[in-house]
């Protein structure tokens, strides 16, 4: 409307909160608001669409969707490189200008540190980037027998069940090749259980991983590849010989958030009620938030409206919204086409609460459905 002033909230990030986050606000603020979202992406892929990818079940092009195509009348996308986030004074600089908020909110995910382990670049393959799935695509297809092992490497990371999802899919590609009787297939990781918070669902993981013949090695965090000789050093003393070693990297804030002062123990504190920062009108939301949870996409969605929320209180002088519960749910893949869905709850009682249901063939059509409703709901197709 001609003469009134618009609340200005500016996203750095365009994932899974940074792009629900921008959808609630023009849904609850309208023409009040004007929200411009930053990222150096100019598309989104779901996470789980990297399986896809890795598996040859699809294309990159089949599961891009274009930010161009953000069909929110109040949201205006911005491709850039953010070069400097200024919290005190809520400004933003990018590779293409700067951008001042009334609302600044931080959305930017976890970023890799692939250097964190030796040897890892040289030696090692992962699926959690695009570029590291098309790759190791590549790698399996010329891959005739021999020893797999699938590592994570860090605590926290994104996706919880994709290590294991990685880790029964391989079976079933070795078993449509002929080959899995050629295959060793191991895992390790810092966990003394696939997922620490809840028994029931470590049960059901690693009875599908002997059902498979998968060896889990608990309590083992990967520490240095010796690429020459294929042997991966461990911080039990314990080595692990490999033909084909797979990892999930370390994770870390983004540089530009550690220049920023914004994470100074890792990080971005916040407060778990409202996903406020220490800083005035700044908020972080997702992985990037230094929240005692799962780093998931469904987290970070349920994040992403309570900040909303919260900002729209502020706007409206309303009530704030009821505290973010930290509850959530992911999809976890179980090979042959069945799907199990996870629920989980990390803050509203004493202890974090986890429970699985299926897999099944129903849970796959949700997943997709999921999928499809998220898709529209933020490109409106």
């Amino acid at each position: 409307m001609p003469g009134v002033t618009k609340t200005r909230v500016v996203v750095l990030g365009a994932g899974f909160a940074g792009l629900e986050l921008a959808t609630c606000l023009d849904e609850a603020l309208g023409d009040e608001v004007h929200v411009t979202v930053i990222d150096e992406s100019e598309s989104f892929v779901f996470g789980f669409s990297k399986l896809d990818v890795l598996f040859g079940r699809t294309n990159l092009s089949d599961v891009r969707s274009f930010y161009s195509e953000i069909s929110k009348k109040n949201v205006d996308f911005r491709c850039e490189t953010i070069t400097a986030i200024d919290a005190v004074a809520r400004r933003v600089d990018t590779d293409a200008g700067s951008h001042d908020a009334d609302f600044l909110v931080v959305a930017l995910g976890a970023a890799y540190d692939f250097s964190a382990t030796p040897g890892f670049e040289q030696g090692g393959y992962e699926y959690y980037s695009v570029a590291g799935a098309q790759v190791l695509r590549d790698a399996l297809e010329g891959f005739g027998g021999g020893r797999v092992h699938i590592a994570i490497l860090g605590e926290p990371y994104k996706c919880p069940p994709a290590p294991f999802e990685g880790a029964l899919l391989l079976h079933d590609a070795f078993e449509q090749r002929g080959i899995r009787d050629k295959v060793e297939i191991s895992m390790s990781g810092y966990m003394g259980a696939p997922v620490p918070v809840s028994e029931e669902v470590s049960s059901t993981i690693l009875g599908a991983l002997t059902e498979h013949n998968i060896t889990y090695i608990p309590k083992t965090t990967v520490t240095r590849l010796d690429v020459e000789n294929r042997v991966a050093e461990t911080d039990t003393g314990q080595p692990i010989s490999y033909d084909l070693f797979i990892g999930i990297p370390v994770h870390r804030v983004p540089d530009v958030v550690v220049a920023s002062g914004l994470a100074p123990d890792g990080w971005i504190p916040v407060d778990k009620e409202n996903l406020r920062t220490s800083f005035a009108d700044v908020y972080a939301v997702g992985d990037v938030a230094g929240v005692p949870m799962a780093k998931a996409g469904v987290f970070a969605m349920n994040a992403a409206r309570v900040a909303a929320a919260d900002i729209e209180s502020k706007v409206r002088g309303s009530s704030p919204p009821e505290p973010y519960a930290g509850a959530g749910s992911c999809y976890i893949e179980f090979g042959g086409g069945a799907v199990a869905k996870v629920e989980a709850n990390f803050l509203s009682g004493p202890t974090p609460t986890g429970h699985i249901f299926g897999p099944s063939l129903e849970l796959a059509r949700e997943k997709k459905a999921f999928a499809d409703e998220q898709r529209k709901r933020w490109f409106g197709s």
